[in-house]
């Protein structure tokens, strides 16, 4: 039998439609927020500065529409998938259905990249804003991983055992997930608010503070001189295509790329929507929107309040930016350094929920089609939510948190996201060729040029992404077909006739 026997249709809508399924407790507004409290992470906060200093100065605002087009493209694509096939599995379940089992199960697998190991790299980032915040309160060896030590000025060095707080909003979060979907999605809403509220106190506050000195030039010249640190090292070369002028606003679209990631998490609630035929659209489109006008906004204010050359060092150019321009520039408002941290613990906070979130609806999926074990599917008796895939998520992704260093995962997550862009997009096209009559609730406007225009802006930026994350991200795809030839393939109910998935006439 073929490696890429495609799921029927109608299968995997009867899936979507059986009466012992996921709740649908969520409408258009959950969704959004969703998305939002997917989107609107760190990324903001750090990636803003780094790409203003590192490639595209002041032009970053136009990196965040180059890179919001990008993903614009791709969450047509998505919209038209949710909305036509309202099931968990996201770009997993499109694949399966489009291009055969093989690459859905390749696709299923990368997606284990962009939500468990990224919430675990986020969650390690909450450990450390959470002991900023307390002013390093929590000891050494308890918020970091044995593999990571420091050595004083006085000699003494203090290694890690654990990320212990990491573990800690692991456990919370997988809780309030078992527990379920609406009250998740509540608190998520309630974490929005408080850091879209916070973004926006820094916007208005921000604004006038601005100096137009700051905005010009607007882009990088080129034959700027490298910056070095103070041992000689180059921290800032621009002599790269992609360093200056429009070349550098692509280059800082690359690098403000990961703060778009999430918004195809939408995409996995699609089971729990109430009307998803239409909410899936404003949900994954909406968000989308909302998140780049105030990454557009906050970065023109970032520039405009602190030259772009001051973010050229790494500190500044992190987490330390907004906070440094606000006690720099913006006398008699230091409680807003402290309000942006909190706004970044809550925006980890909504990141990590909504990624364990993506990930336990996939497991869920692909266990119903056999391609995991069945526990990955099993319900709560009560909450009706995958507590089991859920559990076993949480011990995968907290043993990572909490005894492997976050910078470990590196661009991992970002090469998982476009992966499932790419071939979003490409499945688009295909399915409009082999099922055109289907009903599709929301069309992709000009599907052939979007689909296009997705997989190659996608597939360019895998493209540009370091060697050594290329290298480890394809090294997991080895690992990822020997589990599929070893277990998934003898064990899909495709490939098992006994275990045929249900007709959708089944349910009438």
């Amino acid at each position: 039998m073929s490696l890429f026997i495609k799921k029927p249709l109608e299968q995997i809508l009867a899936q979507a439609e059986g009466e012992k399924g996921l709740k649908r407790t969520l409408g258009a507004a959950n969704l959004v927020a969703l998305g939002i409290g997917a989107i609107i992470g760190a990324g903001l906060f750090v990636r803003t500065a780094a790409a203003a200093g590192q490639a595209a100065g002041p032009g970053v605002t136009l990196s965040f529409i180059v890179a919001a087009i990008g993903c614009a493209f791709a969450g047509l694509c998505y919209a038209e998938f949710a909305a036509m096939i309202p099931i968990a599995g996201s770009a997993y379940a499109y694949s399966y259905t489009t291009m055969g089992e093989l690459v859905a199960w390749i696709i299923g697998w990368a997606l284990i990249m962009e939500y468990a190991l990224g919430a675990a790299t986020v969650a390690i980032a909450w450990s450390e804003y959470l002991n900023k915040l307390l002013d390093g309160a929590i000891p050494y060896e308890w918020c970091h991983s044995p593999f990571e030590s420091y050595t004083t000025t006085e000699g003494i060095t203090h290694s890690g055992i654990l990320n212990a707080p990491a573990l800690g909003i692991l456990f919370l979060l997988t809780l309030l997930l078992i527990k379920g979907t609406q009250e998740s999605a509540f608190v998520n809403m309630i974490i929005v608010f408080v850091k879209v509220a916070i973004v926006l106190l820094f916007i208005a506050i921000g604004w006038k503070f601005i100096q137009d000195s700051n905005h010009t030039p607007y882009l990088i010249p080129e034959g700027t001189e490298a910056v070095k640190d103070q041992a000689g090292k180059i921290i800032a070369d621009y002599s790269g295509w992609n360093k200056h002028g429009w070349g550098g606003v692509l280059g800082g679209a690359a690098i403000v790329f990961f703060a778009f990631i999430g918004f195809d998490a939408v995409s996995t609630a699609a089971q729990e929507a109430k009307n998803p035929k239409k909410d899936m659209p404003i949900g994954i489109l909406g968000s989308l929107v909302v998140c780049t006008l105030l990454y557009i906004l906050f970065g023109h204010v970032l520039t405009g309040v602190a030259n772009w050359k001051e973010f050229v060092d790494p500190e500044k150019g992190r987490e330390a930016s907004v906070a440094y321009v606000i006690s720099t520039y913006m006398q008699g408002y230091g409680w807003l350094a402290t309000g942006v941290t909190v706004a970044i613990l809550a925006g980890f906070s909504s990141v990590i929920l909504v990624m364990l979130m993506g990930q336990s609806r996939i497991f869920y999926t692909m266990s119903h089609d056999g391609l995991i074990p069945k526990a990955f599917g099993d319900l709560h008796p009560k909450f009706n939510t995958p507590y089991k895939a859920s559990w076993i998520l949480f011990v995968f992704v907290g043993l990572f948190a909490a005894f492997v260093p976050g910078h470990v995962a590196g661009d991992l997550t970002s090469f998982g996201t476009l992966f499932a862009f790419v071939l979003v997009s490409a499945g688009v096209w295909i399915l409009r060729v082999k099922a055109p009559h289907i009903n599709r609730p929301f069309k992709t406007p000009l599907y052939r040029i979007v689909s296009t225009l997705g997989v190659l802006i996608c597939t360019a930026m895998i493209i540009g992404l370091d060697t050594q994350t290329l290298k480890v991200a394809f090294a997991w795809m080895g690992v990822g077909l020997i589990v599929y030839f070893l277990y998934s393939r003898k064990n899909s109910k495709l490939r098992n006739p006994g275990e045929i998935l249900p007709k959708a006439s089944d349910f009438e």
